[in-house]
């Protein structure tokens, strides 16, 4: 039997990662990774001009987190892994996306766990399982056709540094996607608790992410109230899985892509998956999208 590639080890760690160690935090750093990508005025005005967001910000939602579970459930070459990068493709170029965007959406699925788990995990990812996670969204990236993707992960921090402190501004369409992205959110909690809860989730964002929201800064007792309860919720959960491990439960993969969705109920199909306006021309076999900067004749998607 041969040994895995680099990839299949970066794939098996992250199943495990996403599945079984951390599937709370793991959901909740790649939302803070959607609002992040809204700072950067020309992804949250594409996404303001489609109205995804703003119409429909649940079933975007939901198709986001289902393609990116999928592909932590199955792999990035898997059957399901291929037909998921195909099916962003397609949909994302039918719009004209810089390869610059590609990569910031990219790199806040590598940077937002690293910080996420390092300051409210009950434990911060290893220097290996950095790497691994570096690699597997690095091949999803190749995939797509993103060119200039960093060789090594401190390249790739790095380009997110950089784009958060050049690019990041306000802009009304910034909080238009992001104030509609909340209240889905927040959709389900009784309506007088909705502005609590808005503050302690702002709580969560530096002060440069939610300027360029046009969010205000949480004061820092806030934040640390939310450091605080996040950590040991966190050690409550791992302290839960340890016992129920002892006690000889084995813990079962949970991915996003397992559960009910409010969009699909129990199950849905790949081809459910993308704008209403396009599924129609998505899911006809054999058509190719226009071309356009970014498009489908480049390979090239928007990030999951």
């Amino acid at each position: 039997m041969s040994a895995p590639t680099p990839l299949q080890e970066a794939e098996a760690t992250w199943h495990h990662l996403a599945g079984v160690v951390f599937p709370w935090d793991v959901t909740r750093c790649l939302e803070l990774a959607l609002l992040k990508t809204f700072c950067v005025p020309s992804i949250s005005a594409l996404l303001d001009r489609t109205g995804e967001f703003t119409q429909r910000p649940r079933k975007r939602y939901d198709d986001t987190g289902l393609m990116v579970a999928e592909l932590l459930r199955h792999g990035v070459d898997s059957e399901a892994g291929a037909a998921v990068i195909a099916r962003m493709n397609r949909i994302h170029g039918h719009y004209a996306i810089s390869n610059d965007d590609f990569l910031y959406v990219l790199s806040t699925f590598v940077a937002e766990p690293i910080r996420w788990l390092g300051r409210y995990g009950w434990r911060g990812l290893t220097p290996l399982e950095q790497e691994h996670l570096f690699n597997f969204w690095r091949a999803v990236g190749q995939r797509m056709g993103i060119s200039a993707i960093p060789e090594t992960l401190a390249e790739l921090m790095a380009l997110n540094q950089r784009v958060e402190g050049q690019v990041f501004t306000q802009a009304p369409t910034n909080r238009r996607v992001a104030d509609a992205t909340l209240a889905m959110l927040l959709a389900d909690w009784p309506a007088p608790l909705r502005p609590a809860l808005h503050r302690l989730l702002a709580a969560l964002l530096d002060r440069q992410t939610a300027g360029s929201l046009g969010w205000p800064v949480a004061p820092g007792w806030l934040q640390q109230l939310m450091l605080a309860g996040l950590r040991l919720r966190s050690r409550a959960a791992a302290a839960a899985a340890a016992l129920a491990q002892g006690l000889g439960h084995q813990p079962r993969a949970r991915f996003y892509s397992q559960r009910p969705t409010p969009s699909y109920g129990a199950s849905f199909r790949l081809e459910q998956l993308g704008p209403p306006a396009l599924l129609q021309s998505l899911n006809q076999p054999g058509r190719r999208p226009r071309a356009a900067d970014g498009g489908a004749d480049s390979g090239r998607s928007e990030g999951a």
